[in-house]
């Protein structure tokens, strides 16, 4: 018998989730199978899930094949009729013990295994300690969307925003430090709704400073993707006076237009996206902001393009994570009048021209200058910042080491 070979395809989360399932797998003896966690953030998503289990299936003709993730909660007809697939399981159900033992037991007596993801009201109970490499960990605090932008079919997948309470988020944190953890992670679908289905209602601010009150001996918090409209005061507290919360924030814009942030259904405006990067620079100034930015929104016109482009500069974006638009079924986006797809791609490569030229021109700014940076690997880490430190000589996984940058590649600095 072999261990279960599992295959993550998507986002952070569903890695950290893949981490849960192996250990969930693990304690309930499943063996001679294959997990395929997929997404469901796009058509392309769904269509390389379906291609990546094709190919699982040819590789591996005998073991027991399990598909789940967001694809598998959106559209489990889709993959229950692959003849390659022996069970379907959903986003809720993979992270249920009872659904391990069944499969390790029982295979095959339910070969669809998804409920309606609406109905979860509390978050799993699959914390684990220190997903990442043995630097840096992630930990899930939420999970879930109350939000329903017309694009995203992600809320159907994840069902509405789940919390884990602070006690439990502070204990994991403390066993990751005492594991030797130099950086923590806070990880979400929608990070900054946080709390607000806990009672009291404390912020993803609230969260920070107790996580850095009560784990002292935490070199480094730093916080994934947040809307920067739901950010709260004590956030925008930490920002300004805590030095161990990282100087980097990636922010769920998605586009510099009104007219086309208010056909997405997102609650911002593009001065107000503005208006929160000045007020952070202005706490702190070493701040440095990534942004996801969709390109081809249906309706988009080569001027609200050119809002978008203009976004990066105003709202002094450096690391751009941009996704060229593709109409996902069940959306309401998909039945808007639709860009053709050789001015998406156009679009989408005029953005990503524009983020280089902004990464280059942050790593130009950082020579000669000496960065706290915290070591993935013998001779790669990450400054606070979060760009890629090259250093000459090898230096011990995990540490946080000082180094002074003498150059820089289009990617990368390079340190002594």
């Amino acid at each position: 018998m072999t261990a279960p070979r599992f295959t993550t395809l998507g986002c952070r989360l569903n890695a950290y989730e893949t981490e849960a399932m192996k250990e969930l797998a693990a304690q309930h003896g499943l063996n001679d199978a294959i997990v395929v966690n997929t997404c469901a953030v796009t058509a392309e998503a769904v269509r390389k899930a379906r291609q990546e289990i094709r190919k699982l299936r040819r590789e591996n003709p005998d073991a027991k094949l399990i598909v789940t993730g967001c694809a598998a909660q959106t559209e489990p007809e889709t993959f229950s009729a692959m003849g390659e697939v022996d069970v379907v399981v959903g986003n809720h159900e993979k992270m249920q013990p009872q659904t391990w033992q069944s499969l390790a037991n029982d295979f095959g007596t339910e070969p669809v295994m998804v409920d309606d993801i609406m109905s979860v009201e509390e978050t799993a109970g699959h914390l684990i300690d220190g997903f990442g490499t043995r630097s840096r960990a992630y930990v899930q605090v939420q999970n879930g969307c109350d939000h329903r932008c017309t694009f995203c079919i992600i809320p159907y997948g994840r069902g509405n925003s789940r919390s884990v309470p602070a006690g439990v988020v502070v204990d994991q944190i403390k066993r990751l430090v005492d594991r030797g953890y130099n950086e923590v992670v806070l990880t979400g679908v929608d990070l900054t709704s946080w709390g607000a289905d806990l009672p009291a209602t404390p912020t993803l601010g609230n969260l920070v400073l107790r996580i850095l009150k009560l784990v002292p001996d935490l070199p480094r918090l730093r916080i994934s993707s947040i809307d920067s409209i739901e950010v709260d005061d004590a956030l925008m507290q930490a920002i300004a006076t805590e030095p161990r919360l990282m100087p980097h924030l990636h922010l769920s814009l998605q586009h510099g237009d009104d007219l086309i942030l208010k056909r997405m259904k997102r609650r911002h405006l593009r001065d107000d996206a503005i208006g929160f990067v000045e007020t952070a620079l202005g706490l702190r100034p070493d701040m440095t902001f990534g942004a996801d930015i969709i390109a081809g929104f249906p309706t988009e016109t080569d001027a609200h393009f050119e809002n978008s482009l203009a976004l990066v500069d105003e709202c002094h974006l450096t690391w751009l994570h941009v996704f060229p638009y593709s109409p996902r079924q069940g959306t309401p986006a998909a039945r808007m009048p639709q860009v053709h797809g050789a001015q998406i791609k156009a679009r989408a490569k005029a953005l990503r021209e524009k983020g280089k030229l902004r990464v280059q021109a942050h790593l130009g700014q950082q020579l000669g200058q000496n960065h706290a940076v915290l070591m993935e690997n013998a001779h790669m880490g990450r400054t606070e910042q979060f760009a890629e430190v090259v250093m000459d000589a090898p230096q011990q996984e995990g540490a946080i080491v000082s180094a002074l940058i003498k150059g820089a590649t289009e990617t990368q600095l390079l340190a002594a």
